[in-house]
């Protein structure tokens, strides 16, 4: 009998899916720092949005130590997290035709910015209209999606495509059909997600070539520093002031 715990099979596995984005998702991550660090330096702003535990990875690069200061949350009432109650209806919204271009409509977002959407499936109106919507705005689009989804699901996009259809750029999150790497004989159903620790660890690749694309071209990144250590306050004013017309989780 294996001594290998479902924590060390878990960790296992999420280390598993990171080695495979590394190596299979090396171009893409390159293309999708240098696409970022085209906007900063041609004037544009930065776009997250997720939903439900998408959101996560999305707000994790948002207003983030060590992250770039303009990237910002694109926010669906309702959807960003599993806050609203019941929580069951975070998942009803993100099948409603229509929502994404109200929202986007209403955004700060305009032609030349870029929008990085993450969505598991990629299946549901919310994501695939807001990729849509987004390129008809002029914005450059980044999805970070599991691709098998739109092999082995139905969309539930009145068009029948997927996120995946309607990107600038993709990246795959490896992630299988049902987010789950466990199983047990005497445990009903498979278990132990990791999507958001893959996810998460893409985007941040992403960022982090950002950065450096922007530096080896002579521009200094705007990044943030953690305001739990020493000067990181001052640095954080100094470079969201810079940005002020960029940045707008401070209004």
């Amino acid at each position: 009998m294996s001594d290998r715990t479902p924590a060390d099979r878990f960790l296992d596995a999420a280390i598993g899916l990171l080695h495979r984005v590394r190596d299979e998702e090396a171009d893409s991550v390159a293309a999708a720092g240098a696409l970022l660090a085209d906007t900063v330096a041609d004037g544009g702003r930065l776009f997250a949005f997720g939903a439900g535990h998408s959101s996560l990875a999305a707000q994790d690069i948002v207003y983030r130590a060590g992250g770039l200061a303009l990237m910002n949350l694109l926010a669906v009432p309702g959807v960003v997290g599993v806050d609203v109650m019941p929580a069951t209806l975070g998942s009803a919204l993100e099948r409603v035709d229509g929502l994404a271009s109200a929202v986007l409509d209403a955004s700060p977002a305009r032609a030349g910015d870029a929008l990085v959407i993450v969505s598991l499936s990629g299946r549901n109106a919310l994501p695939v209209e807001m990729a849509m919507s987004a390129r008809a705005l002029g914005m450059r689009v980044i999805g970070v999606t599991s691709v098998a989804y739109a092999a082995e699901t139905t969309s539930r996009h009145v068009s029948g495509t997927y996120l995946k259809d309607h990107c600038d750029l993709v990246l795959d999150s490896k992630i299988a059909v049902g987010d789950a790497e466990l199983t047990l004989d005497d445990v009903p159903a498979p278990f132990a997600p990791a999507s958001t620790v893959v996810t998460a660890a893409l985007l941040q690749a992403v960022a982090a070539t950002a950065a450096a694309t922007l530096a080896e071209r002579g521009i200094e990144p705007p990044l943030l520093r953690s305001g739990n250590v020493d000067g990181g306050h001052d640095w954080n004013d100094r470079v969201l002031d810079q940005y002020a017309d960029r940045i707008f989780y401070r209004r």
